[in-house]
């Protein structure tokens, strides 16, 4: 469920670093979405409807757009807000939402938040310690998905990236979670501007986006905060989103990480990302550490 705020008083920053992994974790295994506030909800309409040739879904967001049975992206109206920054909130799939708050507690974060029921899901909201806000969801029952659409560019959000200002303290992701880099590099082979955290139990990730100043504008967030969805074939993607309307300039590239990739921008300049699934050739900076999404 969207919201244009948090009251849950669960919070990933109360725990000391540890310095090892945890031996157990509770299940993360997916990216389930991400919320975003819209300026023109008609125009939102128009880009994830009929460009990305997403279907409609129910939410109590102001519009919702269904990906796959268990992955949504939804908007909020930003109103009279004159934020630069768009992003709402990311959620993950979990399998057990309760068992998730319970191990949370038990390695020391303070929380007086409860698991609410939303339709078919159960929901936990928390912050990161960034202040990202974040959901973890239970899908009780998978949503209804239109498999195969001729339309839609694709069916599967294999990532979502957010500007992290402190590294440190968001390795809490890894310490508590359960998270491990799947990959990280920057523009130059000595840089680190991207880290891949990849969720345990899952081939998902969140991209840490570093070296972004605090008072960066909206140009700039819109590029950082983004969604990723998987192809399987750049090109056909591409050919799909030019059927569906598209018109912009960008063409496929490979990307620093060795996968093809190829960048549309929303009304609020929220940056899309269509990813290819695998690398095509070796990526820059590290080696890859865990298992590549699949169609």
């Amino acid at each position: 469920m969207c919201r244009t705020a948090c009251a849950s008083l669960l919070v990933l920053l109360s725990l000391p670093l540890q310095a090892q992994h945890l031996s157990t974790h509770p299940t993360v295994t997916a990216v389930a979405g991400i919320c975003l506030f819209a300026a023109n909800l008609e125009n939102s309409r128009e880009f994830y409807g009929k460009t990305l040739g997403l279907r409609e879904c129910s939410s109590k967001a102001a519009l919702c757009f269904q990906v796959s049975a268990v992955q949504k992206i939804e908007l909020e109206s930003l109103g009279q807000d004159n934020r630069p920054d768009r992003l709402v909130f990311v959620a993950f799939e979990t399998r057990d939402v309760a068992t998730l708050l319970e191990h949370m507690i038990t390695k020391g974060v303070q929380s007086t938040d409860e698991v609410t029921r939303v339709g078919g899901t159960k929901v936990l909201d928390a912050y990161d310690p960034d202040g990202h806000v974040v959901e973890f969801v239970e899908h009780l029952s998978p949503m209804a998905t239109r498999i195969g659409s001729p339309v839609q560019v694709s069916s599967s959000i294999i990532h979502v990236g957010f500007v992290v200002q402190n590294r440190t303290a968001m390795d809490h992701y890894k310490d508590i979670l359960g998270f491990h880099v799947y990959w990280h590099g920057g523009r130059k082979d000595d840089e680190t501007s991207w880290v891949d955290m990849q969720v345990p139990d899952g081939t998902d990730w969140i991209e840490y986006m570093l070296n972004v100043p605090p008072n960066a504008d909206h140009h700039t967030l819109g590029v950082m905060n983004h969604i990723a969805l998987g192809v399987p074939d750049i090109k056909a993607a591409e050919a799909q989103l030019r059927k569906n309307g598209w018109s912009g300039s960008e063409q496929p590239k490979i990307g620093r990480d060795g996968k093809w990739q190829l960048n549309l921008y929303d009304p609020d300049d929220t940056r899309v990302e269509l990813m290819e699934f695998t690398p095509s050739q070796q990526p820059c900076c590290a080696p890859y550490t865990g298992p590549h999404p699949k169609p």
